[in-house]
């Protein structure tokens, strides 16, 4: 018989400080690039909705990722890097919890890719969501972790 699903209980654990960061790509042609640097897209400023996307997405992800807990997320920080013919995103969650932000970091990612794509597909339909991958983890029991 299969195990029933449950969410961890993390009462009997301490808070401390936890940030997770996440790392994503993007890709497209080197002109719809261009446009979304120029703020030249139909819909208008992608990087803008795209950063609050992000963030609104990473207060969030308990609500959409069923086991995961509700964390008082702290801060949140999306940044961008262009190249000719992609966009990283990488996001940084932090929090002071008893759990770490892991989920909420690749959320964020996440997030923010299907809204660049969102903003950008009127004029490219070619456009890929790529590598979606936790960086680094930092706090709790597991202590400090990076992965790239």
């Amino acid at each position: 018989m299969m195990e029933p699903s449950r969410m961890i209980d993390v009462s009997q654990k301490r808070s401390t400080v936890r940030i997770a960061v996440a790392r994503g790509r993007v890709t497209m042609l080197p002109q719809t690039l261009r446009m979304l640097r120029g703020n030249k897209l139909p819909k208008g400023n992608a990087i803008t909705v795209a950063q609050v996307a992000g963030i609104m997405a990473a207060k969030q992800t308990s609500n959409i990722i069923p086991m995961c807990h509700p964390l008082p997320v702290d801060n949140v920080e999306i940044k961008f890097d262009f190249a000719n013919d992609y966009v990283d995103i990488t996001a940084q969650v932090k929090c002071t919890g008893k759990t770490g932000v892991e989920m909420e970091a690749l959320t964020a990612v996440a997030v923010t890719a299907l809204a660049i794509y969102d903003m950008c597909k009127a004029v490219e339909q070619g456009i890929r969501v790529k590598d979606i991958r936790l960086i680094s983890k930092s706090g709790g029991r597991s202590g400090d972790i990076k992965l790239e």
